[in-house]
């Protein structure tokens, strides 16, 4: 996956970028592999700052629908100070991006999760003029523990639905372990038998180094450890989770 983009902000016969990811399919937790070529144009030039941002859709900052992509939230960055890039030389770095463990998904059970959608992005600042390139959209799959817990609310009947990413703070009553200062709510549609017609679970997953926390809507969490990963285990745990809640 790559894009060139050439800084037309700096005239004719401007630098150009590539980025490419080396691994556009990635979990929680992992990196992210770029390489980034920088292609010098008619003059030397200082390259004031290379940086690459990992980002997600957020519905909170999109105000033209669930389809929106025009104004993303950066998870993560990371990038390179100052350097010369002389005229007509190529300069190529390889950038790591570290793919935080509460990451909105774009993937779970090997299926596109509608609403959820990621990217690298390549902002280059050259005399003070900033150009930020194409998005470089790549895949963020569930961790284990995230897709059983999915396959356990489609064994309970419930069918997702979609996703978006939230910035901002949770009441109090969440027991909120969060360590991002965001979260990806996922919509379910409750199973015919609960008699709740279209109405919708907003799941959260907070995931961490060894467990999971499921929050059932507006409420606090049931945590999952991956050293006891049990589909038929964690789904009677779910189950009586969310009947506890939302029973009635």
């Amino acid at each position: 996956m790559a894009f060139r983009k050439f800084l037309s902000s700096l005239g004719i016969n401007a630098p150009s970028v590539e980025t490419v990811v080396e691994n556009p399919a990635v979990r929680p937790g992992e990196q992210l592999h770029c390489t980034v070529t920088v292609r010098g144009g008619g003059a030397d030039v200082e390259v004031e700052r290379l940086r690459l941002e990992l980002v997600v859709r957020a519905e909170d900052r999109e105000a033209d629908g669930s389809t929106a992509w025009a104004n993303p939230y950066t998870v993560v960055e990371a990038g390179l100070g100052a350097f010369v890039l002389p005229a007509g030389g190529t300069v190529t770095h390889r950038i790591a991006l570290d793919v935080p463990w509460e990451m909105p998904l774009t993937h779970a059970r090997g299926g596109r999760i509608k609403g959820g959608r990621a990217a690298v992005r390549t902002e280059l600042s050259i005399d003070n003029s900033v150009d930020k390139g194409d998005f470089d959209e790549i895949e963020v799959h569930a961790l284990p523990a995230q897709d059983t817990l999915h396959q356990a609310l489609a064994d309970l009947g419930f069918r997702l639905h979609e996703a978006e990413v939230k910035v901002g703070a949770w009441p109090a009553r969440l027991q909120d372990r969060r360590v991002a200062p965001y979260w990806q709510e996922t919509d379910f549609f409750f199973p015919e038998s609960a008699g709740r017609g279209r109405f919708e679970l907003e799941a959260v997953f907070v995931a961490r180094q060894d467990a999971v926390d499921l929050h059932p809507g507006g409420y606090p969490p049931a945590t999952f450890a991956y050293a006891d990963m049990d589909l038929a285990k964690w789904t009677a745990a779910l189950d009586a989770h969310i009947r506890s809640y939302w029973a009635g």
